[in-house]
């Protein structure tokens, strides 16, 4: 009798070879022999776990050949070194990077506090339908009389057929939908803005990328993190030291993951968009490369901007300065402003956003920063509106709700979120990650404020 194999997705070597193939496309990096030799070998062999030595060999070279390319590790347009990225950044903003704006520590609750709500109630919005495509969520919401969004997902109403066909994720409908939310569910999202917060609280303003990924080891179960995460963490219990733990047999090096890990940064660094961004940096580059670094850098630098201005174009202008102007995010961003400037409906738009990066795979930074860019622009400040367009978007929903609500409710402040938003977080929040389980939510607010000096 054969024991199965253990079920961990996105390490296996035949896995990682499909991605890293289309990696490498998407940088511009030309693998063509590298895929057609791994074509011929899918060719002659339909099992893919027999594949397993192949598919090591063919990372191998894959990971030579981005060494070596232009377009790779040391591209000049797409750097991953942080004063390179911010060479650019304009000097009146690199002057303020030491210094922060005195706020009161009564502000700082209400901003910090509408940052924390904001993130946990758009999050807990879209985790129903991760990774439900965007047809499917407009058919749920219209199928029950729901459209558009307007309030926290329910299986009520929602014809069999049109379930079956759509079902809820699996995990999250147990604790996610209307009928089921007693507070805010374990979420990997809410797990690494904790887990920032434990980072600053123990290491400082000082703290390393050697400090995150001691953390991560100390506090953050290995199958808790997905994609570059899981990969950065295998890579170091096999003893690799930052950047390589990002770069090593990494396809999805540009992918969300950091991203969504940015917005404790934001509210420890208010109204100084570059230290926020360096903070961004040095947690990035545990996991991710050039966009995959510039998603975090970007969202922590808007946060940190939300303290200083109600005005969302000024906003997302802080989040575009510590983005390198050459770079594939700064092109979206650029698209996506200006498809607001052209365009009323933004179910309209999101349809342009599909057919401009349909390629990338639903977890990517660029997509996913086109909605979060959208949403904000399109919501117009509005709390509901703005997290609601984020999760109707699609892609990775909980993802963009969480980091829109995080802007939005750090921009408006605590008391500005509306109760049926708030209220049913009942101000608890579980996790897996050590020493954080059933915290309340005052509790991470109040220590978030500490951390401000």
């Amino acid at each position: 009798m054969t024991t199965p194999e253990i079920r961990v997705t996105w390490l296996k070597p035949e896995e990682r070879i499909e991605a890293e193939l289309q990696q490498l496309s998407e940088e511009g990096v030309d693998a063509a022999p590298i895929r057609r030799a791994w074509e011929d070998l899918r060719r002659s062999q339909p099992v893919l776990a027999l594949l397993r030595p192949e598919a090591e060999r063919l990372l191998d070279d894959c990971r030579n050949l981005w060494d070596e390319s232009p377009a790779g590790r040391n591209s000049v347009d797409e750097p991953s070194d942080f004063e390179q990225i911010i060479r650019a950044v304009p000097r009146s903003l690199r002057a303020q990077r030491s210094n922060l704006a005195p706020y009161p520590p009564d502000f700082l609750r209400e901003r910090i506090g509408g940052g924390w709500v904001g993130r946990m109630a758009g999050c807990l919005l879209g985790k129903p339908v991760e990774s439900v495509p965007r047809e499917g969520i407009h058919a749920i919401l219209k199928s029950s009389g729901r459209w558009p969004l307007s309030d926290y997902f329910t299986a009520k109403g929602v014809p069999d057929e049109v379930l079956a066909r759509y079902p809820f994720n699996r995990t999250a409908r147990l604790t996610s939908l209307k009928e089921n939310i007693v507070c805010m569910p374990e979420d990997d999202d809410t797990n690494y803005t904790m887990l920032s917060l434990y980072i600053f609280e123990s290491a400082g303003a000082g703290f390393t990328t050697g400090d995150v990924a001691t953390a991560w080891l100390r506090t953050m179960p290995a199958l808790r993190v997905f994609t570059a995460e899981r990969v950065a963490y295998h890579n170091l219990l096999s003893l690799k030291q930052p950047p390589e733990t990002a770069e090593f047999h990494n396809p999805y090096r540009e992918w969300i993951g950091a991203q969504i890990r940015a917005d404790l940064w934001g509210w420890v660094a208010p109204a100084n968009p570059v230290r926020a961004s360096e903070y961004a940096w040095r947690d990035a580059r545990l996991s991710h490369v050039k966009n995959g670094i510039y998603g975090e850098m970007y969202v922590a630098a808007m946060i940190s901007h939300a303290f200083a201005t109600d005005d969302l174009d000024r906003i997302i202008d802080a989040g575009v300065s510590v983005v390198p102007a050459s770079s594939r995010l700064a092109e979206t961003i650029q698209f996506v402003r200006e498809l607001a400037g052209r365009v009323d409906d933004y179910e309209e738009a999101v349809d342009q956003i599909y057919e401009r990066y349909s390629n990338y795979h639903w977890v990517h930074t660029l997509n996913n920063a086109a909605i979060v860019t959208a949403a904000l622009l399109f919501g117009h400040g509005d709390f509901e509106r703005s997290i609601c367009h984020a999760v109707q978007g699609g892609f990775d929903t909980d993802c963009n709700g969480a980091t829109v609500g995080s802007i939005v409710g750090t921009l408006l402040g605590r008391q500005a979120i509306p109760e049926k938003w708030a209220a049913p977080l009942k101000n608890r929040v579980r996790s897996s990650l050590a020493g954080f389980d059933n915290t309340s939510i005052d509790e991470l607010i109040s220590r978030t404020v500490r951390c401000v000096h």
